[in-house]
């Protein structure tokens, strides 16, 4: 559950407003605020829920009195055709909140299924799948809370939270050593250094200024097996770069133990959910 309450209303009211400005002109010309409507969420196709909180929590912040009906719960598989919850309330507020609150269910929930759809062509239950910081900007929370929903792992959430060394921090820093070493004696207690590598040179390097955590970076399959050989398990080993559902499989067998993929969220198709909606 996303525990920030007041984030994901400033995510919706932000939304919101985006959407009616001053007011719907279409919907206040034409209904009237006594009328009493019903809606039913529709998946048009199978997917992974997510953000089904959020998408009631669209109609409520317009009008407290919407009532729902749910039949699935987030992180669930929801087959095409099932009626994923039901509302009840002012025709007027469910008009209004209709498109924005189908706009993040249906980007959530694809983030999800896209997800497990590369869990599942993995095939391994040791390899974790990550997502990365290649979010929409401003839905980071959400974007990130539908990983898991899909089977799969958040990496860092911002800058501030994990220290990853990439090729420009190094080629400042003037390389791999001195970039690990600047960090360490920085970092606070407890949080993992992790630094990015382009070849087996660079793996030997992080060994040897004792990084927790490298990144193999757009490293084919082959490079992968030595890299995993090299360093026997003395750091974590992270797969990343031209990452598809084609070829996650082969990355998954080398021996890494992570593998993000900026594709979970940075170019994710929205699922088809509809709203049918009727006047009581």
């Amino acid at each position: 559950m996303l525990k920030d309450s007041i984030q994901i209303d400033r995510i919706i009211k932000n939304a919101l407003e985006e959407d009616l400005g001053p007011g719907d002109l279409t919907t206040d010309a034409i209904i009237g605020p006594d009328i009493i409507g019903k809606a039913v969420l529709e998946a048009r196709e199978d997917i992974i829920l997510a953000g089904l909180h959020v998408f009631m929590r669209v109609f409520t912040i317009l009008d407290p009195k919407v009532t729902f009906e749910t039949f699935y719960n987030d992180g669930e598989s929801v087959p095409a055709g099932k009626v994923v919850c039901a509302i009840k309330g002012g025709m007027a507020s469910i008009l209004k909140a209709e498109r924005t609150a189908l706009n993040l269910i249906q980007r959530m929930s694809g983030i999800a299924t896209i997800t497990s759809h590369y869990v599942e062509k993995a095939a391994s239950g040791t390899v974790k799948i990550l997502d990365t910081r290649k979010t929409a900007p401003g839905l980071r929370m959400l974007d990130k809370y539908a990983v898991p929903l899909g089977g799969g792992y958040n990496h860092r959430f911002g800058l501030y939270d994990a220290i990853l060394i990439k090729d420009n921090h190094i080629a400042v820093a003037g390389g791999i050593r001195k970039a690990i070493e600047a960090a360490r004696r920085k970092t606070p207690h407890g949080i993992k250094i992790e630094v990015e590598v382009e070849d087996l040179k660079g793996v030997n390097e992080a060994l040897e200024a004792r990084a927790d955590i490298i990144l193999l970076d757009n490293m084919p399959p082959d490079q992968l097996k030595k890299a995993v050989k090299l360093v026997a398990g003395r750091a974590l080993l992270e797969a990343s770069g031209g990452i598809t559902i084609e070829n996650i499989k082969e990355i998954a067998a080398t021996g890494v133990d992570r593998i993000s993929v900026g594709a979970l969220t940075h170019s994710v198709r929205a699922m088809d959910l509809g709203l049918e909606i009727s006047r009581l």
